[in-house]
C-alpha cells in the first residue's frame, strides 16, 4: 500500500506493482505505449536530435581536447560547450514531451526512470559548466566541469542506446509472437 498523495506524480502507481522502475524482463512498452510511440512526431523528433546531440558532442570534445593539449582555441572550444549544452537542453525538453505523450507523464515514467535519473546529472553538470563560465570561473576550471559533464554524456547516451536495442529486440519478438499467431489461426 502506497500512503504517498503523490504517488503518482512520482510514478509509483500504474502496472508496476508501485515500483518506480519497470523490472527485468517487463516489456519495455505496454501495445498502448507502443502504439502512442509510433504515432508521435515526437519520436522523430528524438530520432533526429540525439545523432545532431552526438555530433555536436564530437566536435566540441575535439575542441576542448586541442584547447588542453595546445592551449590554443579557447573561444571555439567554448562556444561549442555552449553549443552542446544548449542542444542537451532541447533534447532534454523534447523527450520530456515524447515522455509525456508516449507514458503520460513528463519525466521518470517506469520504463525510462534509470535514463532519466542519470539525465538529471548531465543536465546538472552542463548547467554546472554554464554557472562557471559566466562566473567568470578559470578557464581550466570550465573544461574540467564540461569534461565531467560529457563524461555524464557518454554514460547516459549509452544507457539510451542500450533501450533502444532493447525496444528493438522487443518489437521484433512482437512482431515474430503475431505471425505465429496468424499462422496458427
Amino acid at each position: 500500500m502506497d500512503f504517498c498523495p503523490f504517488a503518482a506524480a512520482a510514478g509509483r502507481c500504474g502496472d508496476h506493482g508501485g515500483r518506480l522502475w519497470k523490472a527485468k524482463g517487463e516489456p519495455l512498452y505496454t501495445p498502448e505505449e507502443r502504439k502512442r510511440r509510433d504515432e508521435s512526431a515526437w519520436t522523430i523528433v528524438q530520432g533526429v536530435l540525439a545523432p545532431v546531440q552526438f555530433l555536436v558532442f564530437l566536435v566540441s570534445l575535439g575542441l576542448v581536447l586541442y584547447w588542453l593539449a595546445t592551449g590554443n582555441g579557447l573561444y571555439a572550444a567554448t562556444v561549442s560547450i555552449v553549443v552542446k549544452t544548449l542542444v542537451l537542453y532541447t533534447i532534454m525538453i523534447t523527450g520530456a514531451i515524447w515522455e509525456k505523450k508516449v507514458f503520460g507523464r513528463y519525466l521518470l515514467a517506469p520504463a525510462f526512470f534509470w535514463e532519466d535519473v542519470f539525465s538529471f546529472l548531465v543536465l546538472a553538470l552542463h548547467t554546472a559548466y554554464l554557472v562557471a563560465l559566466f562566473t567568470g570561473a578559470p578557464p581550466k576550471q570550465q573544461i574540467l566541469i564540461a569534461l565531467a559533464a560529457y563524461a555524464t554524456y557518454v554514460v547516459n547516451a549509452t544507457q539510451f542506446i542500450l533501450k533502444l536495442r532493447a525496444a528493438r529486440r522487443e518489437g521484433a519478438a512482437t512482431a515474430a509472437e503475431g505471425v505465429v499467431l496468424e499462422a496458427a489461426k
